[in-house]
C-alpha cells in the first residue's frame, strides 16, 4: 500500500537546505557539471560514457531555500566550455569539491531544473546559468 506523505513547510524547507550542506561539503567551492549523453538512472550512477560539456563553480554559500524552492545563488560562467563537436547538453550534476555527487537534474533553456543561455555547446563557448531551481516534494 502505498502511502501520500504531506509533510510540514519547515520541514520541507529544511529538507532542501540539506542541498546547500551537502553541495558546500569540502574545502572548496562546489561545481556544477553539464554533460552530454545517456542520463543515468540517479545521482550515484557513473557518468562514464557520457561527455562533460561545462564546468561551473557555484557560490561559496550554494543556494537558499524559500517557501518550498532552492534556489542556486551566483553560478559562475564556464567562459571556455569543454566540449568538442556541437554537442546538446542533456543532464547536470552538482558535486562538492571534493567530487562527491550531491544531486542530478534536468537541462534545458526552459522548463528544466537547470535554465542554460543555451543547451548546444561547443568547445570555447561560454555557457552560463540562467537560473536553477528545485522544487521539494508534497507540498
Amino acid at each position: 500500500m502505498a502511502l501520500d506523505l504531506i509533510y510540514a513547510a519547515t520541514l520541507r524547507d529544511s529538507m532542501l537546505d540539506l542541498i546547500d550542506v551537502a553541495i558546500d561539503a569540502g574545502a572548496g567551492v562546489g561545481l556544477l557539471r553539464i554533460y552530454a549523453g545517456s542520463v543515468p538512472a540517479d545521482a550515484d550512477a557513473s557518468v562514464a560514457g557520457n561527455t562533460l560539456l561545462a564546468q561551473c563553480d557555484m557560490a561559496a554559500t550554494s543556494g537558499t531555500v524559500s517557501s518550498n524552492v532552492w534556489t542556486a545563488g551566483t553560478i559562475a560562467p564556464d567562459t571556455s566550455a569543454d566540449a568538442g563537436a556541437p554537442t546538446d547538453a542533456t543532464f547536470f550534476r552538482c558535486v562538492d569539491s571534493d567530487a562527491n555527487n550531491v544531486l542530478q537534474g534536468t537541462v534545458g533553456t526552459a522548463s528544466a531544473d537547470l535554465i542554460l543561455n543555451a543547451v548546444g555547446i561547443t568547445a570555447g563557448d561560454n555557457v552560463e546559468v540562467t537560473t536553477m531551481a528545485i522544487t521539494g516534494g508534497n507540498t
